[in-house]
């Protein structure tokens, strides 16, 4: 597989089958995916990889506070600002008419939406999930470096075969995932990414990108 086919495959998978993930294909991506660029090679991300049952466990442990309707825990950082401005209020907006629509939810059903919401801490049946936290201390930069390893890793997943799926979902059930992993306390987790072979017969529409000339501005002599 190519970059580009690995670029243009790449997409939030949210329904896995339960084959099990090669151990030595999360090793050759994960290994590689250290190449992944950062800042003065700060190397900012901190990785854990749950399978087998750690990863049930987490999953048991995330379906009871789900069934129980429990409280999220505090936000640690906020996932988009308040008061989207456009475009992005609307692009955020199709978003999610196209994801619950294709489920069959209304605007409105804000209890379907919850149960889809879900399926998040079940990993979609996913039989892999990894946690990737960051320092505290760190800033918008080591951030970004965070993204662009998580890309990294998401790209080489598509080259061993596996989709993903990323998840800033995980950061409400934060506590929950530390109580499985306990991770030093200087540490924030960015999000969880789902990791597995692709349920075809679960049919997600793919989300759309906006045109090039909305978002490019060709600067030429």
């Amino acid at each position: 597989m190519d970059v580009y086919e690995a670029v243009t495959s790449r997409r939030a998978v949210r329904g896995f089958t339960d084959r099990p993930v090669p151990g030595e294909a999360l090793e050759r991506v994960l290994t590689a995916a250290a190449w992944a660029p950062s800042g003065s090679n700060l190397q900012p991300w901190h990785v854990y990889v749950l399978t087998g049952a750690p990863l049930a466990e987490l999953k048991r442990r995330a379906g009871e506070r789900v069934a129980a309707a429990d409280d999220w825990d505090e936000r640690e950082y906020e996932m988009y600002p308040a008061g989207l401005k456009s475009p992005y209020r609307e692009r955020q907006s199709a978003f999610a008419a196209q994801r619950y629509g294709a489920l069959g939810i209304s605007r409105g059903d804000v209890e379907a939406r919850r149960r889809a919401a879900a399926g998040n801490w079940d990993c979609f049946g996913a039989p892999a999930a990894l946690f990737c936290y960051i320092d505290r201390d760190l800033g918008p930069a080591q951030w970004s470096d965070i993204g662009m390893y998580l890309q990294t890793v998401m790209l080489l997943l598509r080259g061993e075969g596996l989709h993903s799926c990323a998840q800033m979902a995980w950061s409400v059930y934060r506590e929950t995932v530390a109580e499985v992993l306990s991770p030093p306390a200087g540490l924030v987790l960015f999000c969880g990414v789902s990791i597995g072979f692709e349920d075809t017969s679960v049919s997600f529409p793919r989300t759309g990108r906006a045109p090039l000339a909305e978002t490019v501005t060709f600067v030429e002599g």
